[in-house]
């Protein structure tokens, strides 16, 4: 897999993620209700930056590529989210993505998904996978509109969504 460049939608621009974005995201990030759906809490500053610093590294497996990106929206000159993908082995690659609260219902994840999906796809992924859980309609309608559809897998109790023969 290629390594992650600044993909530009029309209102977004995707950036590679940085341990310098750890701040900005903690904000962005700081509403337990972001949790609901994946367990946990928001973290703090460090433990953001100790994260990003991992994920930045990448997977120890060669034959996996680590792909983050933060979403930041160009009229505001914010961050308001994140979208990432693991690649491989083979021409696929799972996504998540998630947008600060303050940002919702605005069609970013929707924007981003499709701009990350859709940057996979020029770069030789074939089949995308996201996770979702059953109850959670607006990450379902995000991946409906980049392409995905459910399946009838379920894993660790969220629905398998899935993108094939991706025909750019």
């Amino acid at each position: 897999m290629t390594r992650v460049e600044v993909i530009t939608t029309a209102r977004l621009e995707l950036l590679p993620l940085r341990v310098e974005h750890a701040e900005e995201m903690a904000e962005v990030l700081a509403d337990p209700g972001l949790h609901t759906f994946i367990g946990g809490a928001p973290d703090d500053v460090g433990a953001l930056r100790s994260r990003y610093r991992r994920m930045i590294a990448g997977s120890p497996d060669p034959a996996v590529s680590w792909l983050n990106w933060v979403v930041r929206l160009r009229s505001e000159g914010c961050l308001t989210g994140t979208v990432q993908a693991t690649a491989g082995p083979g021409p696929v690659a799972e996504v998540a993505w998630v947008v600060g609260t303050p940002w919702q219902g605005r069609g970013i994840a929707t924007e981003a998904a499709r701009g990350l999906v859709d940057w996979l796809g020029r770069h030789g992924v074939r089949t995308v996978i996201a996770h979702i859980h059953p109850e959670h309609r607006a990450s379902a309608a995000v991946a409906a509109a980049a392409g995905l559809a459910p399946t009838d897998e379920v894993h660790d109790g969220e629905v398998r969504w899935r993108r094939d023969a991706y025909a750019g």
